[in-house]
């Protein structure tokens, strides 16, 4: 009879408290995502610092290495969201004495040139640019030429002579020539050759070394000023 009534009463007992219990369970399962949740929130968050902590490491390598030169860190706050202009936007202006004209450029390389400036932000164009013109030196060759933009944003070496002896993975840096850029900043690599015996100059395809749609961080050279040349070029004869 004890063992029937004891039978009996877990039975009820566990009719009465299992409820509980279930409902004590998913309380305790639904602060336990929301810890989940914050936890992957703050790993997320911490990773981004830690990845904005190492371009600016590297960004101030890239400054030590060249003393110069005075540069000025900018975050890359905008983008121009035409397919068909090459620009972004910066976080430092007038105010910070960033001016039109001056380079901009990553531990990887040439970035462009600031085109236009606010007193709190600037528009830096791209070497990818349409409009964009960079006068190069071909290290492995040894010969100078120009680099030019395009509306897809791929860059090619061109006016290069006949005469000059390219390969794929010549390396280009700025020359100094024109007057808009210093010389010896690294801008990409050779990577398709297109020669024909019939023109007068060869072209190639270029690389370049800064990847331009992942940019977060960039330096803008302030002590350099560009010297506009173009009064003293000859008039081509009509």
């Amino acid at each position: 009879a004890q063992r029937w009534f004891a039978t009996r009463y877990m039975a009820i007992y566990e009719f009465v408290t299992v409820p509980r219990d279930v409902a004590s369970l998913r309380q305790r399962n639904a602060e336990l995502e929301n810890e989940l949740s914050r936890l992957q929130l703050e790993v997320i968050q911490l990773q981004e610092q830690l990845q904005e902590a190492r371009i600016l490491y590297a960004l101030l390598d890239f400054a030590r290495e060249s003393p110069e030169n005075q540069y000025m860190a900018a975050a890359v706050i905008g983008r121009d969201p035409s397919p068909f202009l090459q620009y972004i936007i910066i976080d430092h202006g007038s105010d910070s004495g960033i001016r039109h004209g001056m380079p901009v450029v990553t531990q990887q390389g040439l970035v462009g040139r600031v085109d236009a400036v606010t007193a709190n932000a600037a528009r830096v164009q791209l070497i990818s640019d349409a409009a964009s013109v960079v006068n190069v030196h071909i290290q492995n060759a040894n010969a100078d030429a120009l680099l030019f933009g395009s509306l897809t944003g791929d860059t090619t070496v061109e006016m290069v002579p006949q005469s000059v002896v390219l390969q794929v993975g010549d390396l280009l840096l700025t020359s100094g020539l024109g007057g808009n850029f210093p010389s010896d900043i690294v801008v990409g690599q050779i990577v398709n050759i297109r020669k024909q015996e019939t023109d007068l100059f060869q072209s190639a395809s270029v690389q370049t070394t800064v990847d331009f749609s992942n940019l977060s961080a960039v330096l803008v050279i302030t002590n350099f000023k560009s010297v506009d040349i173009s009064p003293l070029e000859p008039t081509p004869v009509q």
